[in-house]
């Protein structure tokens, strides 16, 4: 599971921490893609980490035994790709089958399908597709005649499909005789996609398949919130531990232990962490609160409010990611606006 990348455009908040780490429904987005592994059968995963608060990743997922699944960790440092990212796992994968999983990636059903299918079948790689919008974004697939994978293309001006490659690959140890061969991309790194072009040119049997439900790369703010609504939507419940006083709580509403809901109306799908304080305000749905936090006399949609950060006097905040320990505060004395605000950070007023 890739670790690392600078997340320039998830500023400020890769400031303090991985953009991995970012919760979605209170979970850390790579934190679903080690669960997804750990129930795809997969128990042992090399965690390739970054320049970016890699201190943090190890704190979080540790030897990963409160997940079920043994952990390792791989220093890559600098962001040199992809495909140089996996070439520093040889050792630890072996003479395996593996699959590679970028831990900013969310697929809606997973990913058990595909190993079963890898695992079942005669491939060397194996990729996922998905029909996309911006092709030119991703790697993309190209096809001959008879619908057989003819070339995969990194970030193409002009896309040969609209199919881009999910960031989930499925490889035999041959790869490693590819990545040996590779030469720096005009974006200074080593491209995985570089990596499979050689394995197809080379007569290997390179597999595909297209990937069913939703699939996000959580790269910027509104993927983030969007998975967040994905993920509310699909899978929040009724689960109510805190205490409601003279309170509402409607629909799929999920109000973690120790936290107080003091005159408020809460409407689902939501989840509130613990030892949250909500008074006076209206928690609406799509929206995700950490432990801690603390929200009065506000009104909240569509948002993701960190761990311990407080929310005091607005009136209507939406589709805001507010981070941990931030402050939103009305100056309830004149009518002013007073910011402290740090780069790369986004007001709207």
């Amino acid at each position: 599971m890739l670790h690392g990348g600078a997340g320039t455009r998830l500023r400020p908040l890769t400031f303090s921490g991985p953009k991995q780490l970012i919760p979605v429904a209170n979970k850390p987005v790579s934190q679903y893609v080690v669960e997804d592994l750990r129930d795809s059968g997969v128990r042992d995963i090399a965690i390739v980490l970054g320049e970016t608060f890699p201190e943090l990743v190890r704190e979080h997922y540790g030897d990963g035994g409160r997940f079920g699944v043994r952990v390792t960790y791989v220093y890559q440092g600098k962001p040199l790709g992809i495909a140089h990212a996996v070439g520093l796992c040889r050792d630890f994968v072996g003479d395996n089958k593996f699959v590679v999983y970028l831990g900013d990636n969310l697929l809606q059903h997973g990913i058990k399908k595909y190993v079963d299918k890898f695992l079942s079948g005669d491939y060397d790689a194996m990729v996922l597709l998905k029909e996309v919008d911006d092709p030119g974004r991703f790697g993309v697939a190209e096809f001959d005649e008879g619908g057989r994978l003819v070339r995969v293309v990194e970030k193409p001006k002009v896309p040969p499909s609209n199919y881009a490659l999910v960031g989930v690959y499925f490889f035999t140890p041959v790869v490693f005789k590819a990545i040996e061969e590779l030469k720096p991309s005009w974006r200074g790194e080593y491209e995985i996609t570089d990596a499979i072009q050689m394995l197809i040119d080379w007569g290997f049997n390179v597999g595909y398949e297209f990937v069913e439900g939703w699939w996000v790369d959580t790269g910027k703010k509104d993927d983030i919130l969007a998975v967040n609504a994905l993920i509310l939507d699909e899978r929040a419940k009724r689960d109510v531990k805190g205490e409601v006083v003279d309170s509402r709580v409607e629909g799929r509403v999920e109000i973690g232990e120790g936290t107080r809901v003091v005159n408020s109306i809460v409407r689902g799908p939501v989840i509130i962490g613990r030892n949250c304080l909500i008074e006076n305000s209206f928690i609406g749905p799509y929206t995700s609160v950490g432990n801690n936090a603390r929200i009065v006399d506000s009104g909240v949609e569509y948002s993701i409010v960190m761990e311990g950060a407080v929310i005091d006097g607005v009136e209507r905040l939406e589709e805001s990611l507010i981070g941990r320990r931030a402050k939103v505060l009305r100056n309830r004395r004149r009518n002013v606006t007073r910011l402290h605000v740090g780069d790369y950070s986004e007001v709207e007023i």
